[in-house]
Parts: C-alpha cells; structure tokens; sequence
C-alpha cells in the first residue's frame, strides 16, 4: 500500500484530483500517457491489479462486462474477452451512441484478444448497441481518480461514468444487483467525506488495487435515472443518444425539464436576452479539454452556468445567469493563461452570440 497523500478537510473535488494527479507525477508511479492530469491515471501495477478479477466470484458469475475503454482496464477487458463474456465499451464521449460490443473473430487467440482490448481494436473488432437491444450489465468496471473504502468515488470531473451510468439506469440495463468496482493505485484510495459526492454520483462496490480486493459495503444509492435537470441543451446536442433518451421521457411523462431551460439558449428565438450574459473566450489551446477548462473557471471563482464549447475554433461562450455575474466573471479571467497561451476574454456581443450555434 502506498502511504502519502494527505487531505485537508475543506479540499474540493479538484483540491484531491490535483493532490493525486501530482503525487502520481511527483512519485513516478504512472505509465503512458503522461502527464496524467486531466486523465483517469495509467498507474503502474494496474494490469496486476485487474487480474484480481479472476478471484472475484461476481466477475465469473457476470455474463455481460461493461469496462471503461481508459489504459488502465485494458487488461479487464481482456480478461472479459478471455472468459467469453459480451464486453461492451462506451462510445468516446458519447457522441455516437452509448456502448460498442467488442466482437472478436472466432476462435481468436491471445495476441488477438489483446489487440481488441485496445482502442484501436475496439474500432475494428465491435458494433453499436442500440437503445432498443434488450441489455443486462451484471459487473461495471470504472476507473477513477480517487476512492474511498466507504465506496466514494471521483473521477476525473468530466462525468461520463456517471452518466454513462445513469443512462443504463434509464433504460433498464442496470439493476440493484449489478455489480461496481473501480480499479486503481493504492495511493489514489483516499479518505474524503460523503459531503462531497452529488446525488449524479456513481459509487463502487469493490475497489480492486495491485495490493488489495477492498469490499466497500457501500449503502449509498447509485444513480437511478438521468438527473435531467443538470444537464444543459450543449450536452443535448454534444450526445444524439441524450436527445432520444430526452424525447422518451418526456413522452413518458417525466420532468425531464433541462439545465439550460432556465438559461438563454442559442437557438431559442423566445429567450430573453436580459436573463442572462455571455463572455466571449478565444485563443484557447486546440488541445485544451472541456473538463480542464471547466475547472480552470471553478479556480478562478468564474464557473459559468453553461459553457458552448467550440474548440474547433479556439474559443467559448459563457453564459452567466445575470450581467452583475458575467462582470465579475470578466474580472476574474481577465489575463487567463493556458499552456502559455494568453486568452483573449471579452463580453460577448450579440452577434458572437448568435453566431455561437
């Protein structure tokens, strides 16, 4: 078990993300691809720690694996293959749809089984599994940033596995026997309060490390549907499936009233334009991740209310719910930085606005 990273009880979610993310760095305990900020870590060990898998009794019971496509659970969902189970790998970021199932050829050996376990044979070896094929996930295996032996857990803030998660939750293909567990460092299992976890947060029910099976007896109720109310109309059009899954709700007579309803939306005609303000943020660096910028606003003390997020052409659009706001917010990111590049933040006129959609 590795010793060291110590929390502070007022530290946030990012406080412990930047806390294990440097320890990792600082201690040379990662693989490729480094640095690991902004990443569900590549530890070294994690191979050692996914064939812990093969003592569990729920692994070996579970027919249908659903393991997130990051380099550390690249050796579960080999193990998955390996056992003939239906291996199922969400859509990266969920633009085109919600799972591939891996589909290896038949009587594939090893070396092939390996190559489907990675990203690219997961383009090569797999096909889309529709919102209407009838799914049963018995296990989820996620990774994570941090966790705790109570079954917390943070991942790295951009809120696909809890979404992902969700989203079974609403079609049905996950149920209160459907087993979680997470797999990482030693050092990344951590101490931190249940305060900070949300009522959108995934926990786990094992955690497996290169050390360790911890069982974590976690009470806390999993996600149960999709939270629609903290989704935002960008996201909407980010994710097709969130669309459908939105339109059945709806039909089926749930609140599935949006985030960005209560904001001014781009393409609303009706919005009024003095509920809100929009700052203008250009010369972002093409690399730059949506997760990253999001919490570069959350140090600043800027969060916006919704973030239109154009990286394909350097720039964002922050909508803020009132112009007292959206001038503090000027204040704060004026001289924002990343990566050396100087950012070019501005109010946003209404053109820009108009335009952003």
């Amino acid at each position: 078990m590795e010793p060291g990273i110590r929390l502070k009880a007022r530290y946030s979610k990012a406080d412990i993300r930047r806390k294990v993310w440097d320890y990792l760095e600082k201690k040379d305990l990662a693989d490729y691809p480094r640095p690991v900020h902004h990443r569900i870590p590549n530890f070294k060990g994690a191979s050692h720690a996914c064939e812990n898998l093969l003592s569990m009794k729920e692994f070996s019971l579970a027919r249908t694996v659903k393991i997130n496509p990051d380099s550390p659970q690249k050796n579960a969902r080999f193990l998955a293959l390996e056992a003939n189970k239906i291996l199922l790998v969400p859509t990266p970021r969920l633009r085109h749809g919600l799972f591939n199932r891996i589909t290896p050829p038949s009587r594939a050996g090893k070396n092939l089984l390996r190559i489907c376990s990675t990203p690219q044979g997961v383009k090569e070896y797999s096909e889309p599994v529709g919102l209407d094929d009838s799914l049963k996930v018995d296990m989820v295996i996620v990774g994570s940033v941090a966790v705790s032996e109570k079954g917390w857990r943070i991942g790295k803030g951009e809120g696909y596995a809890d979404l992902e998660y969700a989203m079974m939750a609403t079609i049905g293909a996950v149920t209160k026997h459907t087993v979680v567990v997470s797999v990482v460092h030693d050092c990344q299992v951590l101490d931190f309060p249940e305060k900070l976890l949300g009522d959108h947060d995934l926990t786990v029910d094992y955690i497996l490390t290169p050390t360790r099976i911890l069982k974590t007896n976690c009470t806390r109720p999993k996600p149960q549907g999709i939270i629609w109310s903290m989704l935002t109309w960008e996201m909407m059009c980010e994710m097709p499936i969130l669309k459908k899954l939105h339109g059945r709700e709806k039909i089926a007579g749930k609140n599935t009233r949006l985030k960005s309803d209560r904001a001014l939306r781009f393409d609303d005609p009706d919005s009024d334009s003095g509920d809100v303000s929009t700052l203008y943020i250009g010369n972002i660096p093409p690399t730059t991740r949506l997760g990253e910028f999001k919490e570069i606003l959350q140090d600043r003390g800027a969060p916006a209310l919704q973030v239109n997020w154009q990286i394909a052409y350097q720039r964002a659009f922050l909508i803020y719910p009132d112009p007292r706001q959206a001038r503090e917010a000027l204040r704060s990111l004026k001289g924002l930085i990343i990566s050396t590049t100087p950012l070019w933040v501005n109010m946003a006129r209404p053109r820009q606005s108009k335009e952003a959609d």
